[in-house]
């Protein structure tokens, strides 16, 4: 009777269609997140992939008024950001993060202000929080060729990231220019941010991004078992968070988020308590009474 229950439990939530979509594009940007994130992490780019998801967002509202693929609304938003952190980071007094700031504080503004335009259509919500039970065939094809695509660009371009991640100043005495493995590592993240975005909304995709390789960096420091430890983070963490919104009515987006928040929690108290372990001193030995 007991296992019986508990194969219900683990089965429920997969009988329906869009609940195993959800699945697979939960897998399928789990691989994404989890690889490009050790890299996203290694190069100190948490914040500029942060900000990058929320200079989507005027874009992605444009796109919905329009009825224009929210894709194509994506990449003009990345577009627009890029060209207008470049312009303000030109001024000496702003300086580059302070432009960064700004220009993304300024975008994120504007997308709200459009999202409560009269005109907007319902369910515009969804671009901030997403809708991960709502996706199509287009979004997992396109799913799919980003895990694909990142995963053999991530192993091409393998060498050519350490070496630049490692000895940045040296790196073009070897043939490797920092700039052009820059460029590549940031054209990977902007793919990943407009097919994910769709799925976990502009607020939450960053979590799938940096969370799970946050969590393989407190398990290991070598870069390709960090990557497989955080690609199974994240694939667990998508589970889980679906199983949490079919049980507690939870959204998607949100729960797969919290759970991947837990998870790196629970991480930084296993390795905290292992450092504590160490540090104690061993109890000396008992002596024999005399």
């Amino acid at each position: 009777m007991i296992v019986a229950t508990l194969c219900h439990t683990l089965i429920a939530p997969w009988e329906q269609g869009i609940d195993r979509r959800a699945l697979l594009e939960v897998l399928l940007l789990g691989i994404t997140g989890g690889t490009l994130g050790c890299w996203i992490i290694f190069y100190n780019l948490s914040y500029s992939t942060e900000s990058l998801a929320h200079a989507l967002l005027p874009g992605l509202v444009l796109a919905a008024l329009v009825g224009a693929p929210l894709i194509l609304g994506g990449a003009l938003g990345l577009a627009v950001a890029a060209l207008a952190i470049a312009a303000a980071a030109r001024t000496p007094v702003i300086g580059r993060d302070t432009a960064v700031a700004v220009v993304v504080t300024a975008l994120l503004g504007l997308g709200a202000l459009l999202a409560l335009s009269p005109a907007t259509p319902a369910g515009l919500g969804e671009l901030l929080f997403g809708d991960v039970l709502g996706v199509s065939d287009l979004d997992l094809l396109l799913a799919g060729i980003l895990a694909v695509g990142v995963v053999i660009a991530l192993g091409l371009l393998h060498g050519r990231l350490l070496l630049v991640g490692f000895d940045r100043l040296n790196a073009p005495a070897l043939g490797v220019r920092p700039s052009t493995v820059d460029v590549a590592l940031l054209l990977l993240v902007a793919a990943a941010l407009l097919v994910a975005v769709q799925g976990l909304g502009n607020l939450l995709v960053v979590a799938v991004l940096v969370g799970p390789a946050a969590c393989a960096r407190v398990v290991t420091h070598r870069m390709f078992p960090m990557m497989v430890v955080a690609a199974c983070v994240a694939i667990l963490a998508g589970c889980g968070g679906l199983y949490l919104s079919y049980y507690a009515r939870t959204a998607a987006g949100a729960s797969i988020a919290a759970v991947i928040v837990a998870t790196y929690a629970l991480a930084l108290t296993v390795q905290a308590a292992r450092r504590s372990t160490r540090r104690t001193p061993a109890p000396a030995p008992a002596t024999a009474p005399v």
